[in-house]
């Protein structure tokens, strides 16, 4: 009986909300042309757009709903949540695409395009250029009224976090184990600094310099490439060694190589829960199309905020009053 309760929950903020894919088309008729206008011309000119958008809208709705609030600025009387220790690493590219599309849109109709809808669209769009597959996104999402970084903790998973507490974080969500390996194919794009893996290519064990359960060839030549990490924090690997620009089912079948970068990503590979499906995944690029397509949609619904609950602010990366602790001023 959890799964169903679990899944009413989920579901029932889009009956509430009435979110649906014509929500502009009266107020900002242009709203979807103008994005894409925004999106091809950021991604051509930066093509690790793609994967930083996708992350950012990730990180966005697992903490408190997809609601804009990692884009709010730090200010003197709160720490945002895009400064929180696991946001600090997230690409500026990201965010300059969506002030970009936010500023074009202002332009065209002042005050009624959320920034949580932007980054939806973005992330949507974005995955379809590279490879990956269409999905439809329901529009009419409101922007948070709070973005706090002390929110952040246990919400984002980790690259050495185990298994099971990103197993138990994704149910935590309504997502299920499926669902959660789908998601991780998002990382057939992007890069990760050597930080995040160099326990793995560095001192592993007693017995060994590297994790025994990556490739050797490529556990050295990670460990050549991130040889100055401590000074050249920036260093980093693609996720996707083989296709990095491509969004395809290559993220899987690297795992069955022993060619994932992320501990947590090799770990599914031999997980008797995960296993299944990253060995479906890496047969079928379709099967892992459609779920991850379906995990999308499903993920783009959660805790979204409407009516009162939210606002359009006029800036994505400010709230339309002065947040003062607990309390609001009219800017």
């Amino acid at each position: 009986m959890a799964l169903p309760f679990l899944l009413l929950l989920l579901l029932f903020p889009l009956a509430e909300s009435k979110l649906n894919v014509d929500y502009y088309n009266k107020t900002c008729p242009q709203f979807l042309e103008t994005m894409g206008r925004v999106i091809t011309d950021k991604q051509l000119s930066s093509p690790t757009t793609a994967a930083g958008a996708l992350r950012l809208f990730f990180h966005d709705c697992m903490v408190g709903g997809c609601d804009a609030s990692l884009l709010i600025t730090t200010n003197a009387f709160n720490k945002a949540e895009r400064d929180a220790d696991l946001d600090r690493s997230l690409p500026g590219d990201a965010f300059d695409l969506v002030i970009r599309a936010k500023t074009a849109l202002e332009l065209q109709c002042p005050g009624i395009v959320s920034c949580a809808d932007i980054m939806a669209v973005a992330a949507r769009d974005l995955v379809t250029m590279v490879g990956g597959p269409h999905y439809t996104v329901r529009l009419g999402r409101k922007d948070s009224l709070v973005s706090r970084a002390s929110d952040v903790e246990g919400h984002i998973a980790s690259p050495n976090m185990t298994l099971d507490k990103i197993i138990s974080m994704f149910a935590a969500k309504g997502l299920n184990v499926q669902e959660m390996v789908a998601l991780s194919g998002a990382h057939t794009i992007g890069f990760s600094h050597c930080s995040e893996f160099s326990n793995r290519i560095y001192n592993f064990s007693k017995t060994s310099q590297y994790d025994p359960s990556m490739n050797p060839k490529y556990a050295e030549g990670l460990r050549k490439l991130c040889a100055n990490y401590t000074k050249d924090t920036g260093v980093s690997a693609f996720n996707d060694v083989m296709t990095p620009g491509k969004f395809d089912n290559m993220y899987f079948l690297n795992l069955q190589r022993g060619l994932g970068l992320l501990a947590s990503d090799q770990a599914m590979a031999s997980d008797p829960r995960t296993k299944p499906f990253v060995d479906l995944y890496a047969e079928n690029q379709t099967a892992f199309f459609d779920a991850f397509a379906h995990a999308m949609q499903k993920v783009s619904i959660y805790m979204i905020k409407t009516g009162k609950k939210g606002e359009v602010r006029h800036r994505c990366d400010a709230f339309n009053s002065i947040q003062t602790g607990e309390t609001k001023t009219t800017a």
